[in-house]
């Protein structure tokens, strides 16, 4: 059963770190098995974590164009319609280049670049998940990336998930391999004989693709480290404990770790959520996953105020934030961390996971303190433009010698009184 606590200080998210440098060691030996010896490895390690042998790590591009053939209409439409809502949200965060001339003549200006080749991680194992393709491809199409591959693990029966092959479909994309793990980070990252190496690496996945993502940093870029995930709503008297359960609940299914969170001004709604999460968890398919979630991470909170509430909301940072309260607007200026921002009894969370349009892959952990969900920006590159005038050069140029030499740069100081000089 969800408990109930008083003070937030009595609740605290219990980080699981068991074994985790015994993780990242077993990671570390992955990443330089597909190194050392490239598809060899990655067939290996695909019959050794996903109990299935294959003869080819690429899924053939007439699987993927068949994906659709044994779908329901009502699914196929509903994801056509869901890529197309998302595809309209970010292009309006679509960025142009730009230049500006000075009166001196001088050009400054940013050139924007998407980058060439990108590879998105979408889970498998105990769900699939072609939402998370929409999510991670569509924003890379809207920068103008022009390769992703897709890698994803195959199920027990050596096939990707027609769901997903699905999304892939209407996406275009049909670089598709049946590869997961941190063995598929590792071939993203450095290439294998099959798999080209990519710019970026995007989309969220287990605790060994996370240290993976993190240890492949550097040589490739990523979206962020994704941890179990989260939410937390904040709701008053007036709200509905039926729909805050089924809130709480959406969450606490995805795993055993990810964090449901109620703060409330309300002593009666606390002990009605309390029990009609108690009621609905035992009508849940994935009930032992979500289950344990809210028995180990999830917590129902009375405050004083709203005030407080929101405050300890922005100490948590959480995944998703649903502000289910009177005028929820008016509290928008109070919320300072969260991914994402739900506002209001019809905002449920699952909204923002399927079909409004805003990125579902979202900071976790404490991060949107300083993150961001994942969007266009993640796929381009901002490239400075400065084209000097001779008059700004030697308006200027003693100011940078002055400031290269106190920094005991005196080449840097000399690339520009060579210039000066030999003008005169």
């Amino acid at each position: 059963m969800i408990k109930i606590y008083r003070q937030y200080t009595e609740f605290k998210r219990r980080e699981n770190n068991d074994n985790l440098e015994e993780k990242r060691q077993r990671v570390l030996e992955i990443i330089q098995q597909v190194r050392m010896n490239g598809d060899k490895a990655l067939l290996a390690f695909t019959k050794e974590f996903d109990h299935v042998e294959l003869s080819s790590l690429r899924v053939p591009v007439e699987e993927i164009e068949q994906a659709d053939q044994k779908e329901d209409s009502a699914f196929v439409s509903a994801l056509k319609e869901a890529a197309e809502k998302i595809r309209s949200f970010h292009q309006k965060q679509k960025r142009e280049s730009w230049f500006s001339t000075e009166e001196d003549g001088t050009i400054l200006g940013q050139k924007v670049t998407p980058m060439d080749r990108v590879g998105i991680y979408v889970p498998g194992g105990t769900a699939a998940y072609p939402s998370s393709v929409l999510m991670n491809a569509i924003p890379a199409q809207v920068a103008g990336v022009k390769e992703i591959v897709m890698v994803t693990p195959p199920n027990r029966d050596g096939k990707v998930n027609p769901h997903v092959l699905l999304a892939a479909k209407i996406l275009g994309i049909d670089e598709v391999y049946a590869v997961g793990g941190a063995q598929a980070v590792a071939a993203l990252a450095y290439g294998t004989e099959t798999i080209k190496p990519v710019d970026k690496i995007v989309g969220p996945g287990n605790i060994f693709v996370a240290l993976a993502k993190r240890e492949v940093f550097g040589q490739v870029g990523i979206d962020m480290i994704a941890g179990p995930s989260e939410i937390a709503i904040v709701a008053d008297e007036n709200a509905n404990p039926i729909y805050l359960a089924a809130d709480l609940l959406s969450q606490a299914e995805h795993d055993p770790m990810a964090s449901s969170v109620l703060w409330t001004t309300s002593e009666s709604l606390a002990e009605a959520v309390q029990l009609e999460v108690e009621k609905q968890l035992q009508q849940l398919p994935r009930e032992r996953i979500a289950r344990e979630s809210i028995e180990n991470y999830g917590g129902i909170i009375v405050v004083e105020s709203l005030e407080e509430a929101f405050k300890q909301v922005n100490q948590m940072a959480p995944e998703h934030l649903e502000v289910m309260v009177e005028q929820p607007f008016a509290w928008l200026p109070k919320i300072k961390h969260a991914g994402a921002i739900f506002l209001g009894t019809y905002s449920s969370e699952p909204v923002g996971d399927y079909f409004a349009g805003p990125n579902h892959v979202l900071p976790t952990s404490g991060t949107a303190r300083f993150s961001s969900p994942l969007n266009v920006d993640d796929f381009i590159k901002k490239s400075s433009i400065i084209a000097y005038s001779k008059e700004a050069l030697f308006e200027h140029g003693k100011k940078i010698i002055t400031l290269a030499e106190k920094e005991g740069l005196h080449a840097h100081g000399k690339a520009i009184a060579v210039r000066l000089e030999g003008e005169r």
